[in-house]
C-alpha cells in the first residue's frame, strides 16, 4: 500500500497565530486565561491549551471580572466584545485577519444600505460573527436552491460575503446564481475564501484518479476538513474524516492500494505522523509527499501578546 501526503495541508498562519496568542497570554499573564469557544475547531488543540492553563467558556458571565478573555480564530459579533466591557475582562482578539477583513466587508456594505448576502452556514461561528456586524441586514445562503428563493428588499441594493472555510465549487455554484439574479451584486474588493481553504482544496483536486481512497485528519467541528472529504469522495472513492490514528478501521483498507491523506487547517501535524504511522503497521511500504502550492504568509500577533 502507497501513502500518497498532500500539500499544503495542517496548519494555515490563521490556526498559527490564535494557538500562539493563547500560549504567550498564558506566558504573560498567567495560568488561568479565558477562551471564548474554541480557539480553533481540533480537540487535541484544545486538550493541550487546557493542559497548559487555557479554560473554555461558550458564555462570558462566568469569567470572573478581571480576567483576560481570548476571542477565537473564527470571529466574534460586536456585541460580544461589549459584554467582555460591561464584565470587567481584558479582551484578547486572536480572530484569524482574512475573517477580520469579512466583518470589515460587512460594515462597509450595511453603512451603504446594502443587504447582505453571506454564502455560509448559518449554525458555523465564523458566520454568526459575521452576522453580528448587521443582523438587520444579513441574509444567510447556503446552497443554489437557497440562492434561486432568497428575497431582497431592493435588489439594486446587494451585496454578498462568503465564510472563508467553504467547498470552492459550492460557493461559486452560490455565486453564479445570485450573480444571474441580481445583476447588480456587489462583490468584496478580493476574495473571501482563505487561502489556506482554496490550496489544500486544490491539492486534493491534483489527485483525482491517483488514489484509491481518502483520508482527511481532523475535527468534526472543522469546516474546512468536512470540505476535504467532501472533495475527496466527490473523487469516487471512499473518504473518511478521521481526528487521530485511533478512529482508523482495518478493513477500509483491504484492496486498497494507494491511500491519499491531507489535514484540515487546525489539524496538528502530529496527528498527520501518528496516521501515517498507524498505516504503516497495516501494511504501506511508502510514504510519499506530494509537492503543492507554497505557503508563506504570516500574521503579527494581537498588540496586548507581542
Amino acid at each position: 500500500m502507497k501513502v500518497l501526503l498532500c500539500r499544503p495541508r495542517g496548519f494555515c498562519a490563521g490556526v498559527e497565530r490564535a494557538i500562539e496568542t493563547v500560549e504567550r497570554a498564558l506566558l504573560k499573564f498567567g495560568r488561568p486565561v479565558y477562551v471564548r469557544h474554541e480557539i480553533v475547531h481540533n480537540k487535541i488543540v484544545v486538550k493541550d491549551l487546557e493542559q497548559k492553563g487555557a479554560v473554555f467558556v461558550d458564555d462570558l458571565a462566568g469569567v470572573p471580572a478581571g480576567s483576560h478573555v481570548i476571542f477565537s480564530a473564527h470571529g466574534v459579533a460586536p456585541e460580544v466584545f461589549s459584554q467582555a466591557d460591561r464584565y470587567q475582562l481584558h479582551a484578547i482578539d486572536a480572530t484569524c485577519p482574512l475573517v477580520t477583513k469579512v466583518h470589515v466587508e460587512a460594515r462597509r456594505f450595511a453603512a451603504r444600505g446594502m443587504t447582505i448576502l453571506l454564502i455560509g452556514h448559518a449554525d458555523h461561528v465564523e458566520v454568526e460573527g459575521v452576522v453580528g456586524e448587521a443582523p438587520d441586514r444579513t441574509l444567510v445562503v447556503a446552497t443554489p436552491e437557497q440562492a434561486e428563493q432568497v428575497q431582497v428588499p431592493d435588489p439594486r441594493l446587494v451585496a454578498v460575503l462568503t465564510q472563508t472555510t467553504l467547498s470552492v465549487d459550492e460557493a461559486m455554484r452560490v455565486m453564479n446564481v445570485l450573480r444571474r439574479r441580481f445583476p447588480a451584486l456587489h462583490t468584496p474588493r478580493k476574495e473571501d475564501i482563505c487561502y489556506a481553504t482554496t490550496n489544500r482544496q486544490m491539492a486534493v483536486k491534483s489527485l483525482r484518479g491517483k488514489v484509491d481512497l481518502w483520508l482527511v485528519i481532523g475535527d468534526p467541528m472543522s469546516s474546512n476538513s468536512n470540505r476535504l472529504r467532501e472533495l475527496g469522495a466527490d473523487s469516487g472513492v471512499p473518504a473518511h474524516l478521521v481526528l487521530g490514528s485511533d478512529q482508523l478501521r482495518p478493513e477500509w483498507f483491504a484492496g486498497v492500494g494507494t491511500v491519499g491523506i491531507t489535514s484540515g487547517a487546525s489539524t496538528p501535524e502530529g496527528s498527520v505522523a501518528a496516521v501515517v504511522q498507524r498505516l504503516r503497521e497495516l501494511g504501506a511500504t511508502h510514504v510519499e509527499e506530494v509537492a503543492g502550492i507554497p505557503e508563506t504568509i504570516e500574521f503579527s500577533l494581537p498588540m496586548p501578546v507581542r
